[in-house]
C-alpha cells in the first residue's frame, strides 16, 4: 500500500484546508503518554500537550476506556431530555470545586461566552445595573477564545483586525495592575472582572504574588464578580488543581476546559453558586452537545486521573527543576525564563538571524516538539504525567539545541 510522506500530508492540508494556522512541519499519527510519533515513525517528546489539553498524557487508558464504553451505550441526547450520566458529573464537579451549580459546554471559548452571559445577567438581575449599561473589565494581553465577542476585548491585532464592528461593553486595563483595576471597579455599571491567573497564550506572564487575592478582594469591595478563566491554567498545570489555589482565591465564576477531557473530547464548563447561575432560565442559553453522556464520563475519568496520579504535585516539583535548568543554559538567545508548575516559557532574542521558530525546528530534528507564540516566546508545557528521567532527557535535547545554535 502506498504510504504518504510528511510532505504529502502537509501539501494536502495546504491545498484543501483553511490557512488559519502555521503548524510546525511534523505530521503526527500516534500518541502515548508524553510521546507522539510522526507518519515516518519518529518519536518526539510533546512539549505543547495540545495547549495544555493533554495534561493526563496522550490516550490515557482510563479516559479512553470511559469514552469507548459510553460511546457504545449512549452518546448524545441533547438537553431536551435528561440522561443518567450528567447529574453524576455535575455532582462530582460541585463537590470537587465547591460550587452550587455547573453549566456544561464544549469548547473553552463557549465556556467563556457562558461566563460573559452570566456576568451580564447577574449585573442586571442582581446588582441592578440599568439595561444595556453593564461593563466587564478585562486585561490587555488576554486570550479567552476566538468568537466575535471575545476578540472584541482582545488587545492582539492578529485576533481582532477586520472582524469589526466589535461587541461593546468591555474595558481593557493593564494586566497585573490592581490600582487601575480599582479605578474601573468604582464605576457602578461594572458587573465583572474576567482574568487569566497566568496569561498563557500571551507568553506565560505570571503576575506578582498577591495580585489575584487583591483583585478578588477589590471585586468583593465594589460588588463585582471575580471571574477566572482557568481553561489553560487549571487542572494541575501550574502545580495546584487551579492556579487561583496558589493564593487561596475562590472565583465567583470559574471557567474550565481543555484538560477537563484529557484531550479526548471537547468538554468545558462554568461553575458558580445559585445566586449567579440561576439568573439564566430555561431557553436562555444552552448547547446541543453540552453535557452529553460521553463528555460527562470522560470528564470524571480525566479528573480522577489528575487526583489519583498526583499530577499537580508532579507539575510543581518538576516545574522548578525545568526552570532552573533553562536558566543555566549559556545562550545569548535566552532573554527570560518564566512560569509556574509545568506552564513555562522561554523568551527568545533573535540572534545572528536565528529566531524562536528556528529553535523549534532544530528541537524537532532532535526529537522534541514545541511551538513559538507571538514569534519570540517558546512555551514548554509537557503532559503532566512526565517523570523526572523523561524531563531530564528532554532538557538535554533543549540544551543541545541551544548549544548547536552557537549563539
Amino acid at each position: 500500500m502506498f504510504q504518504l510522506s510528511t510532505k504529502d500530508y502537509i501539501e494536502r492540508e495546504d491545498k484543501f484546508g483553511a490557512h488559519n494556522y502555521h503548524p510546525l512541519p511534523v505530521v503526527l499519527e500516534k500518541g502515548e503518554g508524553v510521546y507522539v510519533w510522526d507518519v515516518e515513525g519518529k518519536r518526539y517528546f510533546d512539549f505543547l500537550a495540545a495547549y495544555s489539553a493533554v495534561n493526563q498524557g496522550h490516550c490515557h487508558p482510563k479516559i479512553v476506556k470511559a469514552l469507548t464504553e459510553q460511546a457504545g451505550t449512549l452518546a448524545l441526547t441533547s438537553r431536551a431530555y435528561y440522561n443518567n450520566i450528567l447529574g453524576e458529573w455535575e455532582e462530582y464537579m460541585s463537590r470537587l470545586f465547591g460550587y452550587d451549580k455547573m453549566l456544561p459546554m464544549n469548547s473553552g471559548a463557549e465556556a467563556d461566552e457562558t461566563a460573559l452571559k452570566l456576568i451580564r445577567k447577574w449585573g442586571y438581575k442582581v446588582k441592578g445595573i440599568p439595561k444595556n449599561k453593564a461593563k466587564i473589565v478585562v486585561c490587555n494581553g488576554n486570550f479567552h477564545g476566538r468568537t466575535i465577542t471575545i476578540v472584541s476585548m482582545s488587545s492582539d491585532p492578529d485576533a481582532y483586525t477586520h472582524y469589526g464592528p466589535y461587541t461593546p461593553g468591555f474595558v481593557n486595563i493593564p494586566y497585573n495592575d490592581t490600582e487601575r483595576l480599582e479605578e474601573e471597579l468604582k464605576d457602578p455599571n461594572v458587573a465583572g472582572f474576567l482574568v487569566e491567573p497566568i496569561q498563557a497564550e500571551a507568553g506565560v506572564y505570571v503576575p506578582e504574588d498577591g495580585y489575584l487575592k487583591k483583585a478578588a478582594a477589590l471585586c468583593k469591595k465594589y460588588n463585582v464578580l471575580f471571574v477566572a478563566d482557568e481553561v489553560q491554567t487549571g487542572l494541575a498545570r501550574t502545580g495546584k488543581m487551579l492556579a487561583c489555589d496558589h493564593e487561596g482565591v475562590r472565583p465567583d465564576i470559574l471557567v474550565l476546559g481543555k484538560a477537563l477531557s484529557g484531550g479526548l473530547y471537547p468538554v468545558s464548563c462554568v461553575l458558580a453558586d445559585d445566586e449567579i447561575m440561576l439568573t439564566i432560565k430555561p431557553g436562555e442559553h444552552g448547547s446541543t452537545y453540552g453535557g452529553n453522556p460521553i463528555a460527562a464520563k470522560v470528564a470524571i475519568a480525566a479528573l480522577e486521573v489528575i487526583r489519583e496520579e498526583k499530577l499537580a504535585e508532579n507539575a510543581m516539583r518538576l516545574g522548578e527543576i525545568f526552570r532552573e535548568e533553562m536558566k543555566s543554559i549559556p545562550s545569548k538567545m535566552i532573554e527570560t525564563v518564566r512560569g509556574k508548575g509545568l506552564l513555562n516559557a522561554v523568551a527568545i532574542k533573535p540572534t545572528e538571524g536565528k529566531t524562536a521558530w528556528d529553535v523549534c525546528l532544530a528541537m524537532k530534528e532532535k526529537g522534541l516538539i514545541a511551538k513559538p507564540t507571538h514569534e519570540h516566546i517558546i512555551r514548554f508545557t509537557p503532559p503532566l504525567v512526565i517523570h523526572e528521567q523523561q524531563l531530564m532527557e528532554a532538557i538535554g535535547i533543549i540544551k543541545k539545541t541551544f548549544d548547536e545554535m552557537g549563539v
